[in-house]
């Protein structure tokens, strides 16, 4: 289908002989845009639809601030039309009037990114375009119709229907192993040999899901390890010198690491789609898995740590534990046995409080891996101790991981009880420990 495309533009440069200007501006896509946009053929369609985004690419920071600018201004909705319709559905609410609003309400960026996705690599361009717009969005809010027009339309393309799981191993090409490498985000693959010990050896598996239009490039990934029991840590998991065990020995399918790709796709769920559709295939291969769980990290803990120790007074810390969290603050504090005893009894009560009860400035919860899992329909399942002692793991988590619990006769329950009611369901393990601290008497900001 790509290549069909690629001949269609091909042709269709021909046809409608289209030089591009040597300096593009926001302004000259503008008009590029209306060609687009009143052009009746596919096939200079398809070519009009190329050499925009080629023009969109060769544009400089400010040239296309300039063009979201004019999308924004130029291409919105016309009022006068929508008034109009809204005017005809008070006189007459029927079927058809009420269909004329939606026509008249749509922007006409809706149309012309739809004619953009035409052209052969438009989805990926169009979901780089939607990088470059996130990026200029805290200086630019008035962008965000734009950004919520791209979100809307990447709902729908990128659904669960188009999307396609592959395992990959060891066979799979060089090209697709290179983008694993790049895109791990969680535990860095070093090099080849590394990412080998996460695909190749039988108690290993890797997941992907693709979309047909973005080709060899994954969208999301899991990395799975199997084992006879729940772990607490991640250095056994990465350990290069490790003895693997038998596949079919193995009760516990571990999702130790979740990397997203595309940042252009940023707030598309694919997460939950890809963990269900794995640990279905995992059961069918190994009938002896009853135990599916993640070892995640707990990426906002340190921020929001820090911020209750800085407060004068903490609704969350008792006195008590301020210091031995000020232990926190020695160099290499997981190397030292007393420090280790002390904060062992009481960053697990901190971290179950914070996971469970800690909340953001919208009200949710603070820490996004928790609202992740939890939405999912997970059970927040242990807290571990000095999980991981990598640089990055304790400077933003102090070296904190959690065990989220996928149960499958639990998981809708529990999603239902998180979304409607906003209950976090928790072993009593955690709940225990965050009941060692007390109870939230108001909404606790966190920037998170």
């Amino acid at each position: 289908m790509n290549d069909l495309l690629q001949i269609i533009g091909d042709r269709g440069r021909a046809l409608v002989d289209w030089r591009r200007p040597r300096r593009p501006s926001g302004r000259a896509l503008g008009e590029l845009a209306d060609l687009l946009l009143s052009v009746p053929g596919e096939a200079s369609g398809v070519a009009r639809a190329r050499e925009l985004l080629d023009g969109y690419r060769a544009l400089d920071y400010a040239g296309r601030t300039s063009f979201f600018r004019l999308l924004v201004e130029t291409y919105s909705a016309d009022r006068s039309d929508l008034g109009g319709a809204a005017a005809r559905f008070l006189e007459d609410p029927s079927e058809v009037n009420a269909k004329a609003i939606l026509r008249s309400a749509e922007p006409r960026r809706l149309e012309l990114f739809r004619r953009l996705n035409f052209a052969p690599g438009g989805t990926a361009d169009l979901v780089a375009m939607r990088l470059d717009l996130l990026e200029r969005l805290p200086n630019h809010p008035e962008f965000w119709t734009l950004d919520d027009d791209l979100k809307t339309l990447f709902q729908s393309w990128f659904n669960r229907g188009f999307l396609l799981l592959r395992r990959i191993d060891w066979q799979t090409s060089a090209a697709v192993l290179e983008k694993i490498i790049k895109y791990e985000a969680v535990h860095a693959i070093h090099d080849w040999d590394d990412l080998r010990r996460r695909i190749d050896l039988p108690d290993r598996r890797l997941y992907a899901f693709f979309h047909p239009r973005l080709g060899d490039d994954p969208l999301i990934f899991v990395e799975v390890a199997l084992t006879g029991d729940i772990p607490s840590a991640i250095q056994p998991i990465l350990d290069r010198d490790r003895t693997p065990i038998e596949p079919g020995a193995a009760t516990t399918a571990v999702f130790y690491s979740i990397s997203n790709c595309q940042k252009g796709l940023q707030g598309i769920s694919f997460g939950n789609f890809l963990i269900k559709q794995v640990v279905e295939d995992l059961q069918r291969e190994f009938r002896d898995l009853k135990t599916f769980v993640t070892l995640s990290p707990v990426p906002g803990f340190a921020g929001w740590l820090e911020r209750e120790r800085s407060a004068e007074v903490s609704s969350v810390l008792p006195a008590e534990t301020r210091p031995v969290l000020d232990r926190l603050d020695e160099d290499g504090w997981w190397q030292d046995a007393a420090a280790r005893d002390e904060l062992s009894r009481v960053l697990p009560q901190v971290a179950a409080w914070y996971l469970t009860r800690a909340r953001d400035r919208r009200g949710r919860l603070a820490d996004p891996v928790a609202r992740f899992h939890l939405g999912n329909g997970a059970r927040l399942e242990r807290v571990n101790f000095a999980g991981d002692l990598s640089p990055k793991a304790l400077r933003t988590a102090h070296g904190m991981m959690v065990n989220y619990l996928y149960r499958l006769p639990d998981i809708e329950k529990n999603h239902e009880a998180f979304v409607n009611d906003r209950k976090v369901a928790a072993s009593s393990a955690v709940t225990k420990l965050a009941r060692g601290l007390p109870a939230p008497k108001a909404l606790v900001p966190s920037d998170a």
